[in-house]
């Protein structure tokens, strides 16, 4: 099908794949039968390296899965996991699905409030987690909300009196937390699950039942727990998978977190859907990924756009040290993706890009470029949607279908939306209109080819002067400036206009910017109405746990930086 006639309508195609009926579960057992030996996951640190062929990680979940029921873990219950990337963690993803509970991802870099609004907010019956990250004592953090979960042997019953939901807490790692059950221990209590049972639970699952729950940034609220099914994911890594070309063959190298859709769908399930091979890295270091890519022979790369400039920064990749030809496939997300940088990307490196668009509630991916259409049309949208989704760009005051190539409201219908928002059902019906079409708060475009554009979110657009200006296409202008690796725009108040334009950047390594010269440098490559009135250089971006740049924080430091220079 496609575009509907002159509006900005994309009705749903199967591109010759259809939707399958399958849970997490059974996706990797199949693909232990088809290529048992073919390696699938691979973690290789300078302190630990661990590698599971298909038929050793089905083994290696089933072994898991029988641990968890054994402590009691029930159909659809809650089990959250705080950690950074780790086999364990990949383990987890697919045993708790295999039984029909439901994986809660938690930042490991969430504080006390964050991680107790969540266990609280989530009904979370078990936490496993790690005992430190990035030098913070987690454990440590966990005694003081937890005090009674010391005195307890193994925590068997443990119930906190504020987190009444929680009976269990699992240490993730080799160093301990007070209290808490070490996972080398728990796997031992597998032996108490028989088979059978085991293939009981495996039976009822369904492939619409909730495989997991993703707590959004929380940007503006509370943070709402987006669940995803099985369907919704596993279907969503296939088609992408497809549209972006993976083969059996292929090997990824990534250090998206797999607390992230990014790194547990579009990495795990990915190189999974194809029964390719994911070789993920527990934090991102730039000549450690390209150690990996040579070393691994990669193939495909999943990274968000500033990853790609510290990647095209490294010293030997300059020199042209670095064998790097294996490498084909630039995976990428994003409302800011320079087509400078794709166009770079493919220039010396050689991979082609692919571009998506995304949300959360989406399990995660909506559109997606096409491979065959021509690198600089490419590199300048987030493609067209998968099969089997629904677009459509709506007026957000009369919720009209707006005609091509106006801005609207992005709109979502089909088999990846969210089943809901968890113990929310008010915010679920904001967000989900009784025909299924999910509120994504974006400001799109689409074109005659059904070629989706996004130009900004609703609440962060500005008037300067009576005129709408969206943020997201002065920061795309902005990244186009070569010594510029990230910027974000903001409204400030201004007596005169109303609004006026902030904005913020981050040079690039070994790079300098200068706020007048770049202000010089606007005003020769954008329209006077969108040139920013205010530019301040920093050295990093506010961001949330999740990764997203917190701009009412950046309005507030926009707001200070104006009043002390008027001081």
């Amino acid at each position: 099908m496609g575009i509907a006639g002159e509006l900005s309508h994309w009705l749903p195609e199967d591109a010759g794949m259809p939707l399958r009926e399958i849970t997490l579960g059974d996706l990797l057992r199949e693909q232990a039968e088809r290529f048992p030996d073919q390696p699938a996951l691979i973690f290789d640190e300078p302190q630990r390296r661990v590698e599971y062929s298909y038929r050793q990680l089905d083994r290696e979940v089933d072994r898991l899965a029988r641990a968890l029921i054994a402590i009691g873990v029930e159909r659809q219950a809650r089990v959250a996991v705080m950690a950074p990337n780790s086999p364990e963690w990949v383990l987890l993803e697919y045993a708790l699905a295999r039984i029909g509970a439901v994986l809660v991802t938690v930042n490991p870099a969430f504080r006390q409030a964050e991680l107790g609004y969540l266990l609280t907010q989530g009904d979370v019956s078990v936490l496993f987690a790690a005992a430190v990250f990035r030098d913070f004592s987690i454990a440590g953090m966990l005694a003081e909300m937890m005090p009674d979960l010391g005195g307890l042997e193994g925590a068997a019953r443990n119930r906190p009196e504020t987190y009444p939901s929680l009976r269990r807490v699992v240490a993730l790692s080799d160093q301990p937390i007070v209290g808490a059950l070490a996972f080398r221990d728990l796997l031992g209590l597998g032996e108490a699950t028989t088979q059978e049972a085991l293939a009981e639970r495996i039976l009822a699952v369904m492939p619409g039942d909730v495989a997991q729950i993703q707590y959004t940034s929380g940007t503006t609220g509370k943070p709402k727990g987006a669940m995803l099914t099985h369907r919704g994911t596993v279907n969503n890594a296939r088609l992408a998978g497809r549209r972006a070309g993976y083969r059996p063959s292929d090997v990824m190298v990534s250090a998206m977190p797999f607390f992230h859709t990014a790194g547990c769908v579009c990495n795990v399930l990915g190189m999974a859907a194809v029964g390719g091979c994911l070789v993920a890295m527990e934090s991102f270091e730039a000549s450690r990924m390209l150690d990996l890519l040579e070393r691994h022979r990669g193939t495909i790369v999943n990274a968000v756009p500033t990853m790609y400039v510290r990647l095209l920064q490294d010293e030997a990749l300059a020199r042209g040290r670095r064998d790097v030809s294996s490498w084909r496939i630039a995976y990428v997300g994003g409302t800011s993706i320079p087509p400078s940088l794709m166009l770079e990307l493919k220039a010396r490196i050689g991979c082609d890009p692919a571009i998506i668009m995304g949300m959360t509630e989406t399990s995660p991916i909506i559109t997606q470029t096409l491979p065959d259409e021509p690198l600089e049309e490419k590199v300048r949208t987030a493609g067209v949607p998968l099969p089997h989704v629904e677009i459509r760009i709506v007026d957000p005051e009369t919720g009209t279908v707006v005609p091509l190539g106006r801005q609207g409201e992005l709109q979502i219908r089909g088999f990846l939306v969210t089943a809901g928002y968890y113990a929310m059902p008010e915010a679920t019906q904001a967000a989900i209109d009784p025909q299924g079409w999910l509120r994504s708060g974006d400001l799109a475009v689409m074109d005659e080819a059904g070629h989706l554009r996004i130009v900004g979110r609703i609440k962060d657009m500005l008037i300067r002067g009576g005129e709408n200006v969206y943020p997201v296409e002065i920061e795309d202008r902005l990244l186009e400036h070569a010594d510029i690796a990230e910027a974000q725009v903001v409204g400030v108040p201004d007596a005169e206009m109303g609004e006026e334009i902030f904005a913020f950047v981050v040079a690039r390594d070994g790079c300098t910017v200068d706020a007048d010269a770049l202000k010089s440098w606007c005003k020769a490559h954008m329209a006077r109405h969108k040139m920013p009135r205010h530019v301040a250089v920093i050295e990093t971006t506010p961001k949330t746990a999740n990764g997203k740049v917190r701009k009412v924080e950046l309005r507030d430091l926009a707001k200070r930086m104006i009043e002390e220079d008027r001081a």
